[in-house]
């Protein structure tokens, strides 16, 4: 039977475009976006080729082009002010802008110094370029990965709302849809109910990663179990277990809500809720590694319950740390490996350590984009799990094939 992502990329470029398509990589994601522009490159040459009179299957001017890549510059001043500047027209487009908000290796200079970019400064350029669209372009659609000040997205006591202001304001500078993966928390949403908002989750690409690069896991309840990290995570793993069949326990994190260390209140212990974990593999997901001392104290308290290895996946690895607690707990056995996407910038040593395992989001973004350029519901996209099911089935047939003792 056709799942419903083998559906989509049937469809993708089936009907005419909206509009002609545009991307607009920001300074720091040219990576993902040269990733994402050879999909979509390729794909339009796969259909182009399948029929013999393609007059009659684009008829949208500007369609014709030789890449989709928009070029963009955000210069800076000596002073550190700066402006957006776009080097082609993009009148009547359907615009896709990825804004990486993290992307900590771009800098620029101010008074003579090399000033490292904040996520401030990626989203006051990312409101230059919009601004200097116009309102020329058909549409604006931002693909923004991790959702800027996301993790100040409600208010406690006397504080901002960074996260609603920031959706507000690009609501009124006329963006239609904002596409991010795994929002702190997704009801952020309601600060803007007239304006497209999509929390995607890489569920299947995490596992498809995960299944790729270990190749004897025995993914049933006696051998395998997903644990939470903490309450805000429960969501999360409960998909995870119930996709992969599994059961779950629960981490509580325990506050020193008296003090705020790092912007964060400090955690004084770990309570753990479920099922014993002893000789059993463990997944453990989560949306961000920050510093990853709470993913490592977790693995810790996971081994002193005698669990077997312990695989952790965060959609966006930051380590703002570095890496030595990480290289250590390696070598210890502490933790086997650590899933991350490439949605955020990752170091030439992060993607070259020996237990981390980089998980590639550029075609689904490409998914995603061809999707609403067509204007395609995107729910086949969204809802991962006839194509984790046949994950499961194919990794199952290739460990029999290989012959890894499965029970």
């Amino acid at each position: 039977m056709e799942g419903q992502q083998q559906r989509a990329e049937r469809d993708a470029f089936e009907t005419d475009p909206i509009a002609p398509l545009g991307i607009i990589a920001m300074p720091g994601c040219e990576e993902l976006g040269r990733r994402a522009n050879g999909y979509l490159m390729r794909w339009r040459t796969e259909k182009e080729e399948s029929f013999e009179d393609t007059r009659e299957l684009y008829t949208s001017p500007g369609y014709k082009r030789d890449d989709f890549l928009l070029e963009v510059d955000c210069p800076r001043f000596s002073t550190g002010e700066g402006k957006g500047l776009l080097k082609q027209s993009v009148r009547g487009h359907d615009l896709y802008i990825i804004s990486d908000v993290t992307a900590r290796q771009m800098t620029y200079q101010m008074y003579g110094q090399t000033v490292p970019m904040s996520p401030d400064d990626h989203y006051a350029d990312l409101k230059r370029v919009i601004a200097a669209i116009g309102g020329k372009a058909k549409r604006i659609n931002l693909i923004m990965p991790f959702l800027y000040e996301s993790r100040q997205h409600r208010r406690t006591s006397r504080e901002s709302m960074d996260c609603a202001i920031m959706l507000q304001e690009l609501s009124r500078m006329n963006v239609s849809n904002i596409i991010t993966f795994d929002a702190h928390d997704p009801r952020v949403q309601n600060a803007i109910p007239l304006t497209g908002f999509e929390s995607v989750h890489p569920t299947y690409q995490m596992l498809k990663a995960l299944c790729k690069n270990i190749r004897d896991l025995n993914i049933n309840r006696d051998h395998m179990m997903v644990v939470s990290p903490d309450e805000g995570a429960i969501g999360r793993s409960i998909y995870y277990s119930t996709v992969l069949g599994l059961n779950m326990g629960v981490f509580i994190k325990r506050r020193d809500y008296t003090r705020v260390v790092e912007g964060r209140n400090p955690i004084l212990s770990h309570d753990y809720i479920g099922d014993s974990v002893e000789g059993k593999d463990i997944i453990v997901a989560d949306d961000i590694i920050a510093t990853g001392e709470s993913i490592l104290d977790l693995a810790r308290e996971l081994k002193a319950r005698r669990a077997g290895r312990i695989f952790c996946a965060g959609t966006f690895a930051f380590f703002t740390k570095g890496l030595d607690a990480f290289h250590k707990a390696y070598e210890e056995g502490t933790i086997s490996r650590v899933l991350s996407t490439n949605l955020n910038y990752l170091p030439a040593e992060t993607r070259a350590a020996p237990w981390f395992i980089e998980v590639d989001m550029s075609k689904y973004i490409s998914f995603i984009i061809a999707t609403l350029n067509h204007d395609h519901s995107l729910h086949s996209l969204l809802n991962p799990l006839d194509r984790i099911k046949r994950l499961l089935t194919c990794y199952r047939e290739q460990q029999a094939e290989a012959g890894f003792r499965l029970i």
